[in-house]
């Protein structure tokens, strides 16, 4: 069962539906350790920006919390207590940023393993979400830590042609 807790009501402000006008809105999302979790969290991920008209950054967005929350639910969900998954999936729109958050009940850091051969399937995950994102990194807290990853919310300005010259 998908536990989602969100604020996807508009709170409108001067300057309608730009995102850099608006308060701070948050989603949250508990994750099951099951591949229909993961698949829920990219629908959710996928929904909430939309309703927050950030399509734009909705497939980086979905690739990252796909690759932290996969990392918390194969590393982090075998440490919970027996039926304690304790993974959380928090978005948070913030003035010109979109925060992608997931927290576990495992506080040991996230790793960055080291791949020599090309095609090794894994341990590319967190290079992934460096790629993607403008800034990562994790907290520690008492029930755990969260990785989280920060993309801008602007939208990408198109670039002019080169100029030809008349014609």
């Amino acid at each position: 069962m998908e536990e989602a807790r969100s604020s996807l009501a508009r709170q409108e402000r001067p300057g309608g539906s730009d995102p850099a006008c608006n308060p701070p809105r948050f989603a949250s999302l508990c994750i099951t350790d099951t591949r229909q979790g993961l698949a829920q969290a990219r629908a959710f991920t996928r929904r909430t920006l939309g309703h927050w008209e950030l399509d734009h950054r909705s497939d980086d967005a979905v690739l990252i919390v796909n690759e932290l929350a996969t990392n918390a639910v194969l590393h982090a969900a075998p440490h919970s207590a027996a039926g304690q998954n304790g993974v959380r999936l928090n978005l948070t729109l913030r003035r010109a940023h979109l925060v992608c958050a997931v927290t576990d009940q495992y506080d040991s850091p996230p790793v960055c393993p080291r791949t020599d051969t090309p095609l090794e399937v894994h341990g590319r995950g967190l290079r992934i979400v460096e790629e993607l994102s403008e800034h990562w990194g994790w907290t520690r807290s008492r029930a755990g830590k969260t990785v989280w990853a920060m993309l801008p919310t602007p939208p990408s300005r198109p670039t002019s042609p080169p100029w030809q010259g008349p014609t």
